[in-house]
């Protein structure tokens, strides 16, 4: 009797710690997640308020983040002030056309690596995957060039074609398609398919989470780009949204902050929607990084 309720105590504190642990770890996490969306409310805050009310004496107080009218003008007042919907056309055609690119070179090169046998096939993989230990500061400024010569300067060629090919996204297909079983590939053999179709019939339809993940991260990473679309953007009606609202910002002396904040409110807007319809392939992308060959 002494042993059971020994053993009765010990289980009790240790689902007692366990509790404490899940606790302490929510909190900390939730307290993590409030400083990460603090400046997220405080943007939406700032695109609703007129100029005045910007700049307080003391921004801690919570009443002060609650603008005193509702100016919703703000954001009408974005497209009278920039040509704000040519810079969105801009980055979602950019932005959609870059990862379809990306979803289809990267699965075929994929598919041709994992299931294709060819002489060199791993030493040409592992030659392409080293691309990806060189800094991208380093490519640039020849890619540039190359986009100079072919006179693609302030065009869509040159913010779409060089974005198209990423080793990346050719190395993590490879290594989902990989893990796929060879049975109905053989099976598909026999019932004389070919190597394009096992491709469209059997290797993607099996793949569509690794191809969702690449498609999300694709169309983020795009979206938010900035470096690339300024060296090879001139004129304003290239300007993806992130050149546009450093454009915006350095036009006056004095930036108005309200209609900067209501501009950044609407360009973040796809990458909320896509992160609300799409956490779970987010989480699955974090497990796909880890797999190995």
């Amino acid at each position: 009797m002494i042993k059971q309720l020994n053993k009765r105590n010990i289980k009790k504190k240790m689902s007692k710690s366990k509790i404490l642990k899940k606790v302490f770890s929510y909190l900390l996490l939730s307290i993590f997640g409030f400083t990460m969306i603090l400046p997220l409310v405080w943007m939406v805050s700032t695109s609703f308020k007129e100029a005045i009310e910007v700049f307080t004496e003391d921004p801690l107080d919570w009443k002060t983040w609650i603008p005193e009218n509702f100016l919703w003008r703000n954001y009408l007042e974005v497209f009278n002030v920039l040509p704000f919907l040519k810079f969105y056309f801009n980055s979602i055609i950019v932005a959609m056309f870059v990862t379809l690119g990306v979803v289809v070179s990267s699965s075929l090169a994929g598919y041709a690596f994992s299931r294709l046998n060819f002489i060199g096939r791993d030493k040409i993989f592992f030659a392409y995957l080293s691309t990806m230990m060189i800094p991208g500061a380093v490519v640039i400024i020849p890619v540039f060039i190359l986009m100079r010569y072919l006179g693609w300067i302030d065009s869509y060629k040159a913010l779409i074609i060089p974005a198209m090919f990423t080793a990346y996204g050719t190395f993590m297909l490879r290594q989902f398609f990989m893990s796929l079983p060879k049975d109905l590939e053989d099976a598909a053999k026999i019932d004389g398919c070919g190597f394009f179709g096992i491709y469209w019939r059997i290797i993607l339809p099996l793949s569509k989470p690794a191809l969702a993940t690449l498609t999300v991260f694709t169309f983020i990473g795009n979206w938010q780009s900035v470096l690339w679309p300024l060296l090879v953007t001139n004129s304003i009606k290239m300007f993806t949204v992130p050149i546009g609202l450093a454009y915006f910002e350095s036009q006056y002396y004095l930036v108005n902050w309200t209609l900067l904040m209501a501009a950044s409110a609407m360009a973040i807007m796809p990458i909320v929607i896509i992160f609300l319809f799409a956490q779970k392939f987010f989480i699955a992308g974090i497990k796909l990084e880890g797999i190995k060959g």
